[in-house]
C-alpha cells in the first residue's frame, strides 16, 4: 500500500485559544481505534500551565533538529508558553522515543521523530522496545524523500532499465545504502520484493562516504535522503536521479518519476517526521496540538524554509498520520516475515 499524500487539515472555526483549560467533560474516547482511553483525572488538569518540553530524538545540526527549532517558536506563541527543545539523541531515536513514553501523558512533554523507532527499529534491531503502543501521533510535520540516484557505474538511464538488468544478470547491480534499517534500505529490500530482482545491498555506515563512492562509481545505484549536494552532482550530470521515494514528484525534479508512478507502491518509501506525546495524552490536547501545528504549516513561512531544503511539508489529520504509521510498520512486517535475502 503506497504512502498516501496526506490530508490537509481544514481551518478550525475558531481560534485554538492560549492556555486553554482541559475540563473532565470533554470525554474520554481515544481519537484513534486502538489508541489508548484517556485518564478523566489526567483531563482536569489545566493546560498548559507551565513550559512545554520538546525532545528532539537526533543530534543538533541537520534538517530534522533545524526543523524542531523553527516549529518551536511559532508553537511557543500559540501555547502562550515556552516550548523548550531538549535533544535527547541515540540508537537512532530510540532513546529519546523511550524517554516521551515514561513521561507524563499531561501535554507538556512532547516529542519529534521520524515514525521508524515505532515502525522498523523494533522489528529489525535487537533488545529494542516496541513502544508503539505507548506513544500517541499527533501531526505528520515533513517528509524526506528518497533520492534513488545511479552511479557512472550504472549503463542504463532509467530505473526500469536497471530492474531489467538485474533480472538478467542476478547480482550485478549494487545498491548502496546509508545502513541496515534506514529508509534507504526499506526502499531496496520494497524494490527487491516487488520485482523479484536479485541485487546487492552495500550499507555504508552515514551518507559521507557513500556520496563520494557514488562519484567514483564504486557501486551501480544509492537510495539516500535527498541533499542539496546530491542535486547539485545530478545538475552536474556527475550522477543521474532515477527515482524518488514521495509523495508527489519534486519541484526540483519534475521529470523524475515517483517509486509510486514506476509500479513500486510500496517502494515509495520517503522519512516521515512528526509529533508524538504520550499514551493516554487527553484526546483535546492532541486535537490542539494538531489544529496548531496544521495552523503553522498553512502559515507559509515554515513549509517555505523545507521546500528550500527539498522536504515537502506534511500536516493532517491526527488519524491520518496514525493510518501513516500502521502502513509503514505492516509493510515493514511482511518484510521481516519475508527475511532472508530482502534484508540483508
Amino acid at each position: 500500500m503506497p504512502l498516501q499524500p496526506p490530508e490537509t487539515a481544514p481551518p478550525p472555526t475558531t481560534a485554538w485559544p492560549r492556555r486553554r483549560l482541559l475540563r473532565g467533560a470533554l470525554g474520554g474516547a481515544a481519537l484513534v481505534a486502538g489508541m489508548p482511553a484517556v485518564h478523566a483525572a489526567t483531563q482536569a488538569v489545566p493546560w498548559p500551565n507551565r513550559p512545554v518540553r520538546l525532545i528532539v530524538v537526533y543530534p543538533p545540526g541537520g534538517v530534522s533538529d533545524a526543523t524542531a527549532r523553527a516549529l518551536a517558536q511559532p508553537l511557543a506563541q500559540t501555547l502562550g508558553v515556552p516550548v523548550l527543545v531538549d535533544n535527547r539523541a541515540g540508537a537512532g531515536g530510540a532513546v529519546g522515543i523511550d524517554l516521551l513514553a515514561r513521561s507524563a501523558p499531561d501535554g507538556h512533554t512532547l516529542a519529534f521523530s521520524a515514525i521508524t523507532p515505532l515502525t522498523l527499529q523494533p522489528l529489525l534491531v535487537p533488545g529494542a522496545r516496541d513502544l508503539l503502543t505507548q506513544v500517541m501521533p499527533i501531526v505528520g510535520v515533513m517528509h524526506t524523500p528518497v533520492l534513488v540516484i545511479g552511479t557512472p557505474a550504472l549503463g542504463p538511464r532509467s530505473f526500469t532499465d536497471m530492474i531489467a538488468l538485474a533480472r538478467a544478470r542476478p547480482g550485478a547491480v549494487r545498491w548502496a545504502s546509508s545502513g541496515v534499517a534506514t529508509t534507504g534500505h526499506m526502499v531496496l529490500a520494497q524494490t527487491r520484493l516487488h520485482s523479484g530482482a536479485d541485487i546487492t545491498h552495500v550499507p555504508y555506515q552515514g551518507g559521507g562516504a557513500q556520496l563520494n563512492d557514488a562519484l567514483s562509481g564504486q557501486f551501480e545505484v544509492l537510495s539516500t535522503n535527498l541533499a542539496a549536494q546530491q542535486l547539485e552532482y545530478v545538475a552536474a550530470g556527475r550522477l543521474r536521479a532515477l527515482a524518488v521515494g514521495s509523495p508527489a514528484r519534486l519541484a526540483g525534479l519534475r521529470d523524475v518519476p515517483t517509486l509510486a508512478e514506476l509500479g513500486y507502491p510500496r517502494a515509495n518509501l520517503s522519512s516521515l517526521f512528526g509529533l508524538f506525546a504520550p499514551a493516554h495524552t487527553p484526546p483535546a490536547v492532541v486535537q490542539g496540538l494538531n489544529e496548531a501545528v496544521n495552523r503553522i504549516l498553512g502559515a507559509g513561512g515554515l513549509a517555505t524554509s523545507l521546500r528550500d531544503k527539498h522536504v515537502l511539508p506534511a500536516g493532517g489529520t491526527v488519524a491520518a498520520f496514525a493510518q501513516q504509521i500502521a502502513v509503514d510498520r505492516q509493510g515493514n512486517e511482511t518484510l521481516v516475515r519475508r527475511g532472508g535475502a530482502l534484508l540483508r
